[in-house]
């Protein structure tokens, strides 16, 4: 079967919570996603929708969610002056291997060699602690990049 007739066999009810799902993930890649929680989501079974989006999208919605977070990575490693580690961590892998193993087998070099590449361009590049400092990249809530701070006592 073809992507066309297997996007022909999803129901058209089933498009809108698909949909959904998509921008989700497409919203929360940085956070940690299964496909419990993307199902959910959706409103429907994690197998039913697993299946139905791989049919409407032409891959699995952990493959899609896994694309979302290496497109991400390539836009902070061409313009943000920020060590792979940290890049890995913003878009919401938590294994610096599997971020570059999955780097790798996506764009076809290491994200240091991509890195260096555009780096070596000349393009200019923002440094890392003003996009912290101002917000436009946000560690989440995740803990890896300051302590909470205490509540204050009574």
């Amino acid at each position: 079967m073809d992507a066309t007739a297997a996007r022909r066999a999803v129901p058209g009810a089933l498009l809108v919570p698909l949909r959904r799902a998509r921008d989700h993930i497409d919203r929360s890649y940085a956070r940690p996603l299964d496909l419990d929680a993307i199902a959910a989501v959706a409103g429907i079974s994690k197998y039913h929708f697993a299946r139905s989006f791989a049919a409407t999208y032409g891959e699995t919605p952990i493959r899609y969610l896994t694309r979302r977070r290496i497109e991400r990575s390539q836009d902070l490693l061409r313009s943000a002056n920020l060590t792979v580690t940290e890049v890995c961590m913003l878009v919401g892998f938590t294994s610096l291997g599997s971020f570059s193993s999955r780097f790798t087998e996506l764009v076809g070099e290491s994200p240091s060699a991509y890195r260096d590449r555009f780096a070596a361009q000349g393009m200019p590049r923002v440094p890392g602690c003003y996009l912290f400092m101002h917000g436009v990249l946000a560690s989440g809530d995740r803990a890896t990049w300051e302590k909470p701070t205490p509540p204050a006592p009574p």
